[in-house]
């Protein structure tokens, strides 16, 4: 017997026609990649969005057709997503710390059809599009007054462009597993692979991470979504910001402290989201200055592994509220969150603060489980860490095009290619990326575990650690540190920061200070930039 339930489909125009109805005069304000600070609202941003999708759709754009953006967080890049999904297009995140290269094949293999690039990435663009014969149309995303002039083929100012589209358009009718987005992976072994959304799974994701134990989000918050639209969906906040009515904060263009603390004072932000880089960077800007932060309740902080020490100051020092999480493109991408449960009342001070350094339990719509080599299931203790591996509905079942089918098992578990164990409440801890883990005399060393211990030392700015090679134990840990400006820490004293929190044959060999560290494109450390950095290094141990 089926239930008599209504057939409503899960459509992510849905989630901005709820905006619209409820909380249509909320505003959402940005930094303009002009730059002033600019204001719109729900409301308005739907009817851009279907003028947008109905200028789309006289240009011959349809179904299927992928929308590449090269854009920041604004309100035009969302009305751009939006729009796309609104006659079925998908909209396909660029991200702009690529490789040039890296962006012409990505645009190639996903076959985008149109570009709609920020004034920030006009020169890039004009590299790429010669590139990518499918693209038939560029858009700016500007004014005429601050069109620019461009060897852009046929290109056209944003408002230009809206201008000509059709009031009273309606979102197309379309099936909840049709194509929402697209997102490729950084790529860090071989070429980048591509993650497709659907509406449906754009649409439950949303609400897991609005969720009071995931995100929390609701009407009353104004959220600052620091983390870009092209990194993994901003982490869902473009989807559950409008779903919940929070007002949102764009940030544009300017990441720095200075500039996040004048948006967030400002707008008096209470929720924001972003990796652990930014953080430290607002973190050292509230230090210079002496500001506080009077409004700010809660931070995310992902997509790399977060300090205890970032933890320690937000919660101790400015009394805001810091949820540890993790997530992968290919999970849309929120996989847990380390909010409290109520097992972990009564915890001191320190088993509390190492409890928030990992990356916490999975929400609702998310399985974990964590096998050994051979595939088998490993106890949830705390101590057996295996390869972690995942499924939900907003889990990639494929790439695009059939790429990396190994990492895609037959019962539906994704092999995420992290290493970590999960404790009796269900609280997972990343040990390890499994290309990244030192094996030393047959034994597992969880570089993160040190890196964020070193980093805890208060001349230390950023840290990481690799394997180097040994004659007798194979492999054996070496920290490199980036000292903070003006500071000169000692081998002796970072390692003493890492003294009986470790055990002793974890203890790295030798500590290398250097200007900095290499990251990727979406702001993590390059384990891998590092390893051929020093291939030729000889420890002291050696």
């Amino acid at each position: 017997m089926r239930g008599l339930m209504q057939e409503w489909p899960l459509l992510c125009g849905k989630i901005l026609d709820h905006a619209a109805r409820q909380h249509g005069s909320r505003a959402i304000v940005g930094r303009s990649v002009e730059g002033p600070i600019t204001a719109t609202t729900y409301a308005q941003v739907r009817t851009r969005s279907l003028k947008l999708a109905s200028r789309l759709a006289q240009d011959g754009f349809a179904s299927g057709d992928p929308i590449a953006t090269l854009a920041w967080n604004t309100a035009r890049h969302l009305e751009v997503w939006y729009g796309a999904m609104g006659i079925g297009a998908l909209y396909h995140t660029l991200n702009p710390r690529l490789f040039p290269d890296q962006l012409a094949w990505i645009m190639g293999d996903a076959e985008d059809k149109a570009l709609f690039v920020d004034l920030s990435f006009v020169a890039l663009a004009e590299k790429l599009v010669p590139q990518v014969p499918s693209i038939r149309r560029v858009v700016i995303l500007t004014d005429r007054e601050h069109m620019p002039e461009t060897t852009l083929p046929a290109a056209v100012a944003y408002e230009d462009y809206l201008a000509e589209g059709e009031d009273g358009f309606q979102w197309a009718e379309l099936d909840e597993n049709h194509a929402a987005g697209m997102c490729y992976t950084s790529g860090t072994t071989g070429n980048p692979k591509g993650v497709v959304y659907s509406h449906r799974s754009n649409v439950l994701h949303a609400m897991i991470a609005a969720m009071p134990d995931a995100m929390g989000i609701s009407s009353r918050d104004v959220v600052l979504p620091v983390v870009p639209m092209f990194h993994a969906n901003a982490w869902g906040l473009a989807q559950s910001a409008p779903m919940v009515g929070a007002k949102l904060v764009m940030p544009g263009a300017k990441l720095d402290g200075g500039s996040l603390y004048e948006l967030m004072e400002r707008e008096q932000v209470t929720f924001s989201a972003a990796v652990p880089t930014i953080w430290l960077m607002l973190l050292h800007h509230l230090e210079e200055t002496g500001r506080k932060l009077p409004h700010l309740r809660k931070v995310v902080i992902g997509g790399a592994a977060c300090p205890r020490a970032v933890t320690e100051k937000f919660e101790k020092t400015y009394g805001v509220e810091v949820i540890h999480a993790w997530g992968m493109t290919e999970m849309s991408p929120l996989g847990s969150l380390c909010t409290m449960k109520p097992e972990t009342d009564g915890l001191d001070d320190d088993a509390l603060y190492a409890l928030k350094s990992k990356q916490g339990h999975a929400p609702f719509g998310v399985e974990m489980k964590v096998t050994d080599d051979d595939d088998r299931e490993l106890p949830w203790d705390g101590k057996s860490f295996g390869r972690l591996k995942v499924r939900g509905p907003a889990v990639s079942s494929a790439y695009f095009g059939g790429a990396g089918a190994e990492q895609f098992e037959a019962d539906g578990w994704f092999d995420t290619g992290d290493v970590a164990h999960i404790d009796p409440h269900g609280i997972m801890q990343i040990t390890d990326r499994a290309k990244d883990v030192i094996k030393s005399g047959g034994e597992w060393i969880s570089t993160i575990e040190l890196e964020n211990l070193a980093v805890g030392h208060p001349d230390v700015a950023e840290a990481a650690v690799i394997g180097i090679h040994h004659p007798h134990w194979d492999e054996r840990p070496l920290l490199i540190v980036v000292p903070k400006p003006g500071c000169a820490p000692t081998k002796e004293a970072v390692l003493g920061t890492l003294e009986n929190k470790v055990a002793r044959w974890w203890m790295p060999d030798d500590v290398v200070f250097v200007k900095e560290i290499p990251h990727t494109a979406t702001g993590k450390i390059s384990k891998r930039a590092l390893r051929e950095q020093f291939r030729d290094y000889t420890l002291p141990t050696a």
